[in-house]
């Protein structure tokens, strides 16, 4: 039996939101999370990893985040709705997809308050003892770290206004400091010989290792933070044009931010440090560290300084964003409906920035570091790319959206992107999947109770069923594989097979998105509807 579609409670909610974020509100939003600690803690350890051969890992990592940029664009145009990278999973896959693609999401934008916290903390061990001891935070730069977070969810409270203030004044200094970074840094102290055969070459460990950076160093994590300007697309003004305009411009100088902070980090180390190789550098403020080893005492100071703004100003970004990824989740009957709670002051959804931060305090306990935070969240942050590229041409075969929100090339850029980012998941290493299996697990757990309890029907099950079957296989791909696995295959033969798979499963994952989609046409007339006039629809929970 068909259930109509309905604009019920939970859509008196959304227009509590305030659309009040313009071009510039939106950059700063994709720039003011992209470039938080990542900067300042990235290339240290993607150097570590892989020498010189970290420039790779980074444009690898930034060509995937453009494909995936792309499709978030066009699904941003098609339809602008505060959590909708949680929510354009339900409309094309069903509850089954929402729930494993929103859990991993939320689990790993849960998680980045805290990286950056501890981000901030590591830095400031130079002038603040006690904070930070090894590679992990004490258990006063612990309380330290809860302290900075509840600062983040206080900006987000007072409303989408302050917060944009904020991150707009916070984000140019932003880009200011590592512009000034990387151009001091190659002027002053660049070593060409750090680049040759005394230090291992080029690829001193390897080109896979290169690959394996991408997911494990932070540089995927240094990119995501893309992602905030889709979630935040529902309060802004003029989304067609605005968001996709902000987030390819986002990409694209992060892009080239990051290939110029990896080059100065590179040239700048000095001799006397590679004795031990790449992986014997081990600085606790990497940039400030180098700074000062070449004199350039006041440069190491506006690091300082600025390792308590960049990171600071990434996690209040995130902090606003998780609010709408729960939003979204309750929305989608994920998580219990009073999480929608928007505060009507304020117009911020003011029960889920509670949760999060909760939540958030619990990562810093197992995880007290940033390394040790984002190697399991980059690799749930790659989780939830593949989701978009099927949701994009599952809305456009069942013409949601007009000519006037879509991207040429599309049909080239989604499969791409979803193959891709599937090849990242496996570079990652079986080491650090194997951390995300109890994540991923728990949130089929919890799909599973929603599923009796809301009595889903077969048919979501069969929309959404591909998406366990292909991390099942990205597993088992793992194990077998060169990277971290068994060497049951080699490369580069590992890498091709996870193409291959990847692809057909994408056009499995794209089948079931239409014929779900098609079986209830009532639905999808609904959905185009609102999806024209910009308003959000709301899935009854007995529908299937």
């Amino acid at each position: 039996m068909v259930t109509e579609p309905v604009l019920a409670k939970p859509a008196r909610q959304d227009d509590l939101l305030r659309k009040r974020l313009g071009f510039w509100s939106l950059l700063a939003a994709g720039l003011g999370s992209v470039v938080g600690s990542g900067w300042l803690l990235a290339s240290m350890y993607a150097a570590q990893a892989a020498g010189p051969s970290a420039l790779l890992a980074w444009v690898i990592g930034g060509v995937v985040m453009l494909l995936v940029g792309l499709v978030f664009a066009e699904l941003g145009m098609v339809k602008p709705e505060s959590g909708g990278l949680v929510r354009y999973p339900l409309y094309s896959n069903g509850r089954l997809a929402a729930a494993v693609v929103g859990w991993s999401m939320w689990v790993g934008y849960v998680g980045n308050p805290p990286t950056e916290a501890a981000g901030v903390l590591q830095y400031a061990s130079a002038y603040l003892p006690g904070m930070y001891h090894g590679k992990q935070l004490t258990g006063l730069g612990v309380l330290a770290a809860g302290g900075l977070m509840l600062l983040f969810v206080l900006i987000n409270w007072f409303g989408v206004a302050l917060f944009a203030r904020t991150n707009n004044i916070v984000t140019a200094v932003k880009i200011l400091v590592p512009v000034t970074t990387a151009i001091v840094l190659i002027a002053t102290g660049f070593q060409s010989g750090n680049f040759g055969h005394q230090h291992g070459g080029l690829a001193p460990y390897g080109w896979s290792t290169a690959l394996s950076t991408i997911a494990t160093a932070g540089i995927v994590f240094a990119y995501t933070g893309f992602r905030n300007v889709v979630e935040l697309s529902g309060e802004a003004r003029n989304p067609r044009r605005t968001v996709p305009t902000a987030l390819i411009t986002t990409i694209v100088v992060c892009i080239v931010l990051y290939l110029a902070l990896q080059t100065a980090f590179l040239g700048a180390v000095p001799g006397h440090l590679l004795g031990s190789g790449w992986h014997g550098v081990n600085l606790n403020s990497p940039f400030a560290n180098l700074a000062m080893l070449l004199n350039l005492s006041w440069l190491y100071w506006i690091l300082i300084a600025d390792s308590m703004v960049s990171p600071s100003g990434s996690a209040i970004v995130y902090t606003a964003s998780n609010a709408r990824n729960s939003f979204g989740l309750a929305k989608n009957g994920f998580f219990p409906e009073w999480v929608m709670k928007v505060d009507p002051r304020w117009g911020v959804p003011i029960r889920a920035l509670g949760i999060n931060f909760v939540v958030g305090l619990a990562f810093l306990l197992p995880l007290p570091s940033w390394h040790a935070i984002i190697g399991v969240t980059g690799t749930l942050a790659v989780f939830t790319f593949a989701i978009g590229s099927v949701s994009v041409i599952a809305f456009r075969r069942c013409e949601v959206g007009d000519a006037d929100t879509r991207i040429g090339g599309m049909q080239v850029v989604a499969p791409a992107a979803f193959v891709v980012s599937s090849l990242v998941i496996f570079w990652a290493s079986w080491p650090t999947l194997l951390k995300t299996i109890p994540i991923v697990a728990l949130g089929l757990v919890l799909y599973g109770l929603n599923y009796f309890r809301n009595r889903s029907s077969v048919g979501d099950l069969r929309a959404g069923i591909w998406l366990p079957v292909y991390l099942g296989a990205m597993y088992v791909l793992s194990v077998l594989g060169s990277f971290g696995g068994h060497h049951m295959l080699s490369a580069p033969w590992d890498s091709v097979t996870v193409g291959v798979v990847a692809l057909v499963i994408y056009v499995w994952a794209v089948r079931s998105a239409v014929t779900h989609m098609s079986a209830d046409p009532d639905r999808v007339a609904a959905l185009r509807a609102e999806a024209a006039a910009g308003r959000e629809w709301q899935e009854p929970a007995s529908a299937g």
